[in-house]
């Protein structure tokens, strides 16, 4: 049976860590592995964190399993992380699971989204994360796109954009990005928000939130003020939320989903479906970083501390976009890259070449993907003006 399978091309991200890995060249910088770096190159674990997993590790007495939903604090918090005092949870309309990552999430709401429509179609923004597409296709439903990127105004398609949502039929579901969107960091801003929304009422389709990076953007409630817009409108939405980035949690894998229905009546009935899919996935989600969450909003302290190391993390990406430019400039760079200082996260495109990208890998050991779509975090000031030379010679 075995030998009948042929081989998977690797990721391309995967591919580009590992050859990084292996560059000798002690000047190698890594701008393609989309995960946090601090100013010496490292993913340190929060303070916050830290300090409640010594209160984790003081207070746990068992291992048993925490059952289907997850932990059940862990879940309330990512709710109001989501929606503050919004109206659909106090008419009590919002169910949620603890996930195994938000990867983990986006495939239980794939699942679930087979459950209520087998027919459906998820429309992604061109482009998405790379991973969005075989997500949805694992699970058996129909992926399309719909305009989003502009690689020429470095901006949003919004003109085609909306003509896009306005074609798609009720039943189907669309994906958007809450803000820092992946790959791009071109966000809607709020009157397109407003657009968006608008079109998904008139249409009917169900809007999927992914919200991978809140509190990278703008700060923890600017990031939802999107999606809370959107639930103002809509009777039926569903949230897939990490704390891989605003945590620092990448290893622990922990993320959620969140259904929400039109009225409270029919929340027991999508809390059974989305558990049965839980079920026949994973069973019972892990434990440890879910509670390392709630212990560290449970905490006035923790939260304080937690407000501050997010903030710190936010703004050193955002100064960074500056300083690309400005470090650019200093190096007689022409091109126009302010369009990266309107964009919002770790991610951008550059708008460089395949060939141009090639030749920084190869001729200065810098990588990025072969999109040009590069990680602001992995820029510090070691490594800045050696990119900033490097660019300038190979767009020359």
């Amino acid at each position: 049976m075995f030998s009948r399978l042929q081989p998977v091309a690797t990721d391309p991200i995967l591919g580009l860590m590992a050859a990084y890995k292996e560059d000798p060249n002690p000047l190698k910088v890594d701008l393609g592995v989309g995960v946090y770096k601090d100013e010496a190159g490292h993913t340190a674990v929060l303070q916050c964190v830290k300090k409640a997993e010594a209160l984790r590790l003081a207070k746990e007495d068992s291992k048993t399993y925490i059952g289907m939903a997850g932990d059940l604090s862990f879940n309330s918090h990512i709710e109001k992380l989501a929606f503050g005092a919004h109206k659909v949870l106090l008419e009590n309309r919002v169910t949620t699971a603890h996930t195994p990552g938000g990867t983990g999430a986006l495939r239980v709401a794939a699942e679930f989204i087979k459950k209520a429509n087998p027919d459906a179609t998820v429309w992604v923004t061109s482009p998405t994360w790379a991973n969005h597409i075989s997500l949805f296709q694992a699970a058996g439903l129909k992926v399309k796109e719909y305009s989003y990127y502009d690689y020429e105004t470095k901006g949003l398609k919004e003109e085609a954009m909306f003509a896009d949502l306005a074609q798609i039929p009720a039943g189907d579901v669309v994906l958007v990005h809450a803000c820092c969107h992946n790959p791009s960091g071109m966000d809607l801003n709020f009157a397109q928000w407003q657009k968006f929304a608008q079109i998904a009422k008139e249409r009917g389709f169900t809007p999927l939130v992914d919200m991978a990076y809140q509190g990278f953007g703008l700060g923890l409630d600017e990031d939802t003020q999107g999606l809370r817009h959107l639930a103002n409108e809509v009777d039926e939405l569903i949230v897939c939320s990490s704390c891989s980035k605003n945590f620092g949690l990448y290893r622990e894998r922990i993320g959620a989903v969140s259904i929400i229905v039109s009225e409270n009546k029919l929340l027991e009935t999508a809390r059974t479906n989305l558990l049965a899919v839980v079920r026949s996935i994973y069973s019972m989600p892990p434990a440890h970083g879910a509670i390392i969450v709630s212990h560290i909003l449970d905490s006035q302290e923790l939260t304080e501390l937690w407000h501050v190391e997010l903030a710190e993390m936010r703004n050193r990406i955002n100064n960074y976009r500056q300083l690309i430019i400005d470090k650019l400039k200093e190096q007689g760079v022409a091109q126009d890259f302010s369009f990266i200082t309107r964009q919002h996260g770790m991610f951008s495109f550059l708008g460089i070449n395949k060939e141009q990208i090639e030749r920084l890998r190869k001729d200065y050991s810098i990588y990025m993907v072969g999109s040009s779509r590069v990680s602001i975090a992995g820029l510090n000031h070691s490594n800045i003006d050696y990119f900033a030379k490097a660019m300038a010679e190979v767009l020359k």
